[in-house]
């Protein structure tokens, strides 16, 4: 149902898909809000710097330029009042800039609610799109699309969110007890302008995490996006993999394909998640990096292949997100793909003295043997099936 700024409706108390979508880059939210109108603390904000909150009732997901919250209504403590969905610009961009924005709430694959904001001449950089909120023991859905000032920090304080300073501040006197950490919003983007990052020597840098991420409107089925696109029947199966050198020199190669999925805790001290062949499972597909032994490790190239349907880079709108504990998420996006092309090297880890630098990588091949002689691995590859 298309609905106008004030419009509300009831939605199924069942686990929701939120969809937030729009024509250009543009950081989404979620707070999980109680009788006051706040947040209890700072796990109520779900974004980028924090994809889940305590209890994995609102879980965030994005791709491109398409974010999506996974919202399990059956769960949340019978305190919370409302999910409110927000919508901020980086920069200097405002929501006019986007070209389009628009908000939609799906039940069991179908459109309950839907909701396109008038951008024309908006000159806010940030808005509350909509909520999702208790009314006489049922849940309801109101679109919103009400202009904010400022961006993500004041919109966040405005729901009661306590924000990490972006410089560091003078060393004040001595607490009674240590505080909560504060949200921090950084985020990093690595781009061809800003191609690597340094992250300082730790001993132990922790569970590092890096996650694919893709457009996920294809189904099974071949209905949807993607599956128009693409053709056939089972729309795209884009995998995430890894290089993997430690520093005594062995090599692995961790990918679904030949079912190679690695060991967190022991030789390559990488892994991958499982396998998303659709595009459709939230949070898409992830490799995780022991950084208690990253001083065993010597480098991790990750890389993305397209297992099934056309190599069009461009409409996967993907986008490889890694994070370490106490870190800024990294971010990069396959935007420059060539679309011959199936094979991506995304990103590389690389041990500098016990410190990790992060580069961007964006180079695109036929296959797996051209990736590995262009960065001189030495692999020998045959054909493989998953």
């Amino acid at each position: 149902m298309n609905m106008t700024p004030g419009g509300n409706l009831p939605v199924p108390n069942q686990t929701l898909i939120v969809r937030i979508q729009s024509g250009a880059p543009v950081d989404v939210s979620a707070f999980r809000l109680y009788a006051s109108g706040k947040v209890n603390g700072d796990t109520d904000m779900v974004f980028y710097g924090q994809t889940a909150n305590d209890d994995r009732t609102v879980i965030y997901a994005t791709a491109g330029n398409s974010t999506s919250f996974t919202v399990d209504l059956t769960r949340l403590r019978p305190d919370v009042e409302k999910i409110a969905f927000t919508a901020t610009c980086d920069g200097q961009q405002t929501i006019a800039n986007l070209q389009r924005l628009s908000i939609q709430v799906d039940a069991n694959n179908e459109v309950v609610a839907n909701g396109n904001v008038d951008i024309n001449g908006r000159s806010e950089a940030a808005l509350i799109l909509g909520e999702l909120y208790r009314r006489n023991g049922s849940w309801k859905f109101r679109f919103i699309a009400q202009g904010f000032n400022g961006g993500l920090q004041p919109l966040a304080e405005h729901f009661g969110v306590d924000i990490a300073d972006a410089e560091p501040a003078p060393a004040p006197a001595p607490a009674p007890k240590p505080a909560p950490n504060p949200v921090n919003l950084s985020k990093v983007s690595l781009t061809k302008e800003k191609p690597a990052i340094n992250l300082t020597k730790k001993d132990d840098f922790g569970k590092i995490r890096i996650n694919l991420d893709w457009h996920r409107e294809s189904k099974s089925g071949g209905s949807g996006l993607l599956g128009g696109l693409f053709g056939g029947n089972k729309g795209i199966d884009l995998d995430i993999g890894a290089f993997v050198e430690l520093q005594q020199g062995h090599k692995s190669v961790i990918q679904a394909l030949g079912n190679g999925f690695g060991d967190f805790n022991r030789i390559p001290y990488v892994e991958l998640q499982g396998d998303d062949r659709t595009g459709d499972v939230a949070g898409g597909e992830w490799i995780f990096v022991n950084g208690r032994e990253w001083k065993n490790i010597k480098q991790v190239l990750i890389f993305a292949f397209i297992y099934e349907g056309v190599p069009n880079w461009s409409k996967t709108d993907g986008v490889v997100t890694i994070h370490v504990p106490d870190q800024p998420p990294i971010e990069t996006r396959l935007t420059d793909g060539n679309n011959g092309r199936g094979m991506c090297a995304i990103a590389r880890l690389v041990n500098e003295n016990g410190s990790i630098k992060v580069e961007r990588l964006n180079e695109f091949f036929k296959g797996h043997r051209d990736m590995d002689n262009a960065y001189g691995w030495g692999f020998r590859w045959t054909a493989g099936s998953k």
